[in-house]
Order: structure tokens, then sequence, then C-alpha cells
């Protein structure tokens, strides 16, 4: 209480000195306002990008590791082609083996289970609409790893699986292309030259810049029903030749018992895999390894954010500095006078300092509405995702508040320093 009594009067007095030089201590606190202001925006689109980078991420599954087929640089011994009736046809076999899904459930430790899938792209009719869509054939339990909310009706079930039920799940995008008011559950999609009927609808959801098991275009249909209504080979006319492709199985996800297994795990199937698969024509995902990565980015991105912004308030310090020495130079004759009249050093020191806190902490407090504000009129005006942390705000501020005690330090010291005689004369 009586520390608060000896600074309140050196606080009304810097208050009142702001106020009096109305608009030179606007100008003065500008520099505060956009250094505060940009320290938080900055940081909040950086924490934006990298939390939604960073949810894509997990949305795909710590405990998952995702082995996709790739296709190998052309080789002439990874093709066969057979010449006929004047055309050509040319079949490349590559990718995951079903096989390869059984050793790696059955020989790698910590596997939970496994979820396979083949992706083949469909042109996909109903009524006089046409839109070409990617099917993937897959198990039921694709929906249990790879969760989406479902819109209506249901997904996959055992039974449709079973009895290679001519059934198919859409995404939202989908449904809004080809279904476009239409009631939609029960209705049948013509995919290539089979009719499947809709059963549910899935929320589509990418990873943006991170490599998602699902897309835009999907269609989900039981993997038994893909086998027996499109076989394993895609066959496409280029120049009057045909070229098909065989892939058994695109993709496979594993997922491993606890985070504990998964880098193991990957190592194990890139190990087991390359023993079986002379070409590298598989890759491996680690969701848990991006995610790891993806953190390490951020803080590095948010530290380059806050040394950027930090630069506004090191100008906004000087500027109030500069002030402050002007200050200094106007009040030497009042100076000069309160050191004839008994006042210390101490006391010349916290009344110029505590009036350089005062410009610099209002600054401040105006630079957190400010910074609040940028992030929201950026989400609002062009749906950026911004994220405002609470440490922004108190590193910001605090920064503001240092600075103020840093650059006023030199005006007041100068000021204490200055000799009562010569400031007496002073005009």
């Amino acid at each position: 209480m009586q520390a608060w009594s000896f600074y309140l009067p050196f606080i009304k007095l810097g208050a009142t000195d702001v106020w009096r030089h109305k608009t030179r201590s606007f100008l003065t606190m500008l520099g505060m306002v956009f250094g505060v202001g940009s320290v938080i925006a900055m940081l909040a689109v950086g924490e934006g990008a990298s939390a939604q980078a960073l949810e894509s991420i997990k949305r795909l599954g710590s405990e998952n590791i995702m082995v996709s087929s790739v296709k190998p640089a052309y080789d002439a011994a990874s093709a066969t082609a057979a010449a006929g009736a004047g055309n050509r046809v040319t079949l490349a076999s590559y990718g995951l083996l079903f096989e390869d899904e059984t050793r790696i459930r059955e020989t790698v430790p910590g596997v939970l289970e496994t979820v396979p899938a083949r992706m083949v792209r469909r042109n996909a009719r109903f009524n006089d609409r046409r839109l070409e869509l990617r099917v993937v054939e897959t198990v039921p339990s694709w929906f249990e790893v790879v969760k989406r909310p479902i819109l209506a009706g249901r997904v996959l079930s055992p039974a449709d699986y079973a009895s290679h039920a001519n059934v198919c799940v859409l995404t939202e995008f989908g449904v809004r292309k080809l279904l476009a008011a239409e009631k939609i559950l029960g209705q049948h999609v013509r995919l290539g030259n089979n009719v499947f009927q809709v059963v549910g609808i899935v929320k589509n959801e990418t990873g943006g810049s991170v490599r998602a098991p699902d897309s835009d275009a999907d269609v989900y249909i039981p993997m038994s029903t893909g086998q027996r209504q499109f076989g394993l080979a895609s066959i496409r006319v280029v120049s009057g030749s045909r070229e098909g492709e065989r892939v058994e199985l695109s993709e496979v996800i594993v997922r491993m018992k606890s985070i504990a297994y998964v880098e193991g795990g990957a190592k194990a199937i890139e190990s087991m895999l390359k023993c079986f698969h002379k070409k590298a024509d598989f890759k491996i995902d680690v969701p848990l390894s991006l995610l790891r990565e993806a953190e390490k980015t951020k803080r590095t991105y948010n530290i380059v954010l806050g040394a950027i912004a930090g630069i506004s308030l090191l100008v906004g310090g000087i500027g109030i500095m500069n002030i402050m020495l002007a200050s200094v130079t106007e009040r030497t004759r009042e100076i000069g006078i309160r050191r004839a009249i008994g006042a210390r050093k101490s006391r010349i020191v916290v009344q110029f300092l505590i009036n350089t806190c005062v410009l610099s902490v209002c600054g401040g407090l105006v630079g957190l509405i400010v910074g609040v504000a940028i992030p929201v009129a950026i989400t609002f005006f062009s749906g950026m995702p911004t994220l405002i942390r609470a440490y922004s705000l108190v590193l910001a501020f605090g920064i503001s508040a240092g600075i103020g005690i840093v650059f006023g330090l030199y005006p007041a010291l100068r000021a204490a320093s200055l000799d009562p005689i010569e400031a007496l004369r002073h005009e």
C-alpha cells in the first residue's frame, strides 16, 4: 500500500502529461499499437495454419501406418504385351498384393488390424448427369479407421461384404453433383456398367497439404463386390493401343495397438515388403512422424513470425525514446526547479520512467484490441483459419511494457543527471 501511494502521484502526472500532448502522445503510441497488434495477428495466423495441419494429421490416426502402392518408373520387364487384330495391349502389374496384407497382419508385432482398399476411377451416371468418381473398394472396418461423420443412412456393413451386395456410400460432394434435388437414399447410381444402390452419405474431409486416405469425389463399395464386378485390371485406350494396369491393393491402413508400436512397425513393414518387392512400387506414410515434424515446424514458424513482428515493437520503442528525449529538453527548467527545492535524482528517474511506461502500456492496451480484431477480420473476409492463444496476448503486452522501461531508462537518467543551476538558466 505504501509503495502504491508513492507511485500514484507519478502515474497521475504521467497520464496528465500524455493527455496534455494528445496528438504527440497518440503518434508516439502508434508504434506500440501496431507492434503489439502485429505480434498477436501474425502469431494467430501461424497458429491457425499450424493447428489446421496438425488436426489433418491427427485425423489420419496417430496409431496408423499407411502403406500405398506407387507406380514405378517404366520397366519393360514389368509389363506384358500381346498383339492381335491390329491393336496392342500392354498390361503393367505393380503395387501391393493381397499376400502383403496377410503378411503384415500375421508377422508384424503390435498390429491390431489391417484395412485394405483398392481405388479406381469410374464414370458415375444418374439419369442425364455424369461425374467421374474414385471408387474405393474396401471393407466395413474402413469407416472405423477413417472416421467421417455420417450425414444420412449408414456405412458399409459386414452383411454387404459377405453377400457381395451392389450398395455404395457417397461423399457429400458426389451427392451435390450427381443427385442434387433428388431423394438420395435408395437411389440407383450406375458405376461403369454396374448399378449400385446408395445406402449412405458421409462427410468428405481431405487432408489439405497432408495426404489423406479419402478425397472429395469418393464412392465406397464392398471390396468383394468390386472384385466381382470390376476385376483387378483397368484398361484404357491410348493412340489406338490399349494400356492396362493390374493393382491388387491400392492401400493398406495398418492400425497398431498403441503409439509405442508405430515406428518399429513401420520399419518392420518396410523391411518385409522389400524382401518381396524388387521394384520400388510402394511407400509408407506414418502420421505420427508427420505430427512430430509438424509440431517442430510450428515452433520454428512461431519464432520466426514473432521475431519479425517484434521488429515493429523495437521501432515503437525507439520512437518513445526519441519523444522522451525531446520531453526532457522541453522540461529542463522544470527539472531544475524540482532539483533546487530538494528533489532527489531517483525521483526524477521514476517520474520520467513512469511517464514512458504510461505511453507504452496505453499503446499496448490499444494494440491488444487491434491484435484481436485483425485475425477476426482475416477469418471473416478470407476464410483463413486463425487462432489467438492467451500466451500471445501476454507475450505481446509484456514486451510492450518491457520496451517502455528499457527505452525510457536513458531519457530518465539523462533528466536526472542535469545540473540544477544550468537547468534553471535554460530558456
